[in-house]
């Protein structure tokens, strides 16, 4: 069964595009470049081969060829302008159908680009069997309650000004599905954390033409076409600082980053201990008094 078209991913390239014609801004895609380098390093091991796939800038490979624990690395990205500043080995690829040999690399990472593909667990299969075994992923990809003020600004005032509500903002996937997505895509030891960000604007204004300079204005497939009624942006400004203004005035906009890694299973891989393996009582392991209950025989 083919999974639901949410994205209209021809837009979201070409909206990429304009991003990096007009600069793009790329402050979270260098956050999210060092927290791979220090989440990497906590492996202690060096991976001949490594993808960097989909992420909008250099910054991920750059991270990677600096850390000195990748050797060749290889760009995939959705678009041309987003391999301009690649000076290894690259190519334009879609990260819903990769164009790469099984057991190729050693690891792959991708940053803030997944969060925009169709069928995730499809990419999650594709990715785990471009991996060598005991190869590792390491992605960061939008999640949880990002953006979660302007939803709700947006929402309301549309509701409230046009009497009905349209999709604005993409929907974001739950940390408590996605290591289950991992598991179901044949990754062994998966691991899902969320790194919170706080960014303080100005004016909603400020925030929307920075989303617009990430490439990431709404590309939904049931968005609607036409644009805000200046009444209807004007109340949603209003409410946003109504409901979210801090002390200083200065507005804060949420980017919930989640984290997420997986190994492709290998032999020498640790393996949970088969029920009733255990060699010590648990009754001992904690110094207690072991208390047989009037059930047990």
């Amino acid at each position: 069964m083919a999974a639901p078209l949410v994205f209209d991913r021809a837009l979201a390239r070409r909206r990429l595009e304009r991003a990096h014609r007009e600069g793009f801004i790329d402050f979270l895609v260098a956050r999210a470049a060092e927290d791979l380098v220090d989440r990497l390093a906590a492996v202690k091991r060096e991976f001949d081969l490594a993808l960097d796939l989909g992420t909008p800038t250099d910054a991920a490979a750059s991270a990677l060829a600096a850390s000195g624990q990748a050797g060749r690395i290889v760009r995939a990205a959705p678009t041309a302008a987003a391999l301009s500043q690649s000076k290894g080995s690259a190519v334009v690829a879609d990260e819903e159908a990769l164009p790469f040999a099984e057991a190729r690399f050693d690891l792959a990472v991708s940053l803030l680009a997944l969060q925009g593909v169709n069928d995730l667990p499809g990419s999650l299969v594709q990715i785990r069997r471009s991996l060598k075994p005991d190869g590792l992923f390491l992605a960061a990809l939008f999640g949880g309650s990002t953006l979660t003020e302007l939803r709700q600004i947006l929402a309301e005032a549309e509701s409230e000004i046009e009497g009905g509500v349209s999709p604005r903002v993409a929907p974001f996937i739950d940390i408590r599905d996605m290591g289950g997505l991992l598991q179901r895509a044949g990754f062994a030891l998966p691991v899902a954390d969320i790194d919170t960000v706080k960014v303080r604007y100005e004016h909603p204004i400020g925030l929307m033409r920075d989303l617009r300079a990430m490439g990431l204005t709404n590309s939904l497939v049931e968005r609607r076409r036409k644009p805000l009624k200046r009444q209807t942006l004007a109340h949603a400004i209003a409410l946003y600082y109504e409901r979210f203004a801090d002390d200083d005035g200065r507005l804060p906009a949420t980017f919930d980053i989640l984290w997420v890694s997986g190994w492709v299973p290998h032999e020498s891989q640790q393996k949970p201990l088969k029920p009733g393996s255990a060699k010590v009582r648990l009754a001992d392991a904690l110094n207690t008094k072991e208390i047989k209950t009037g059930d047990e025989g």
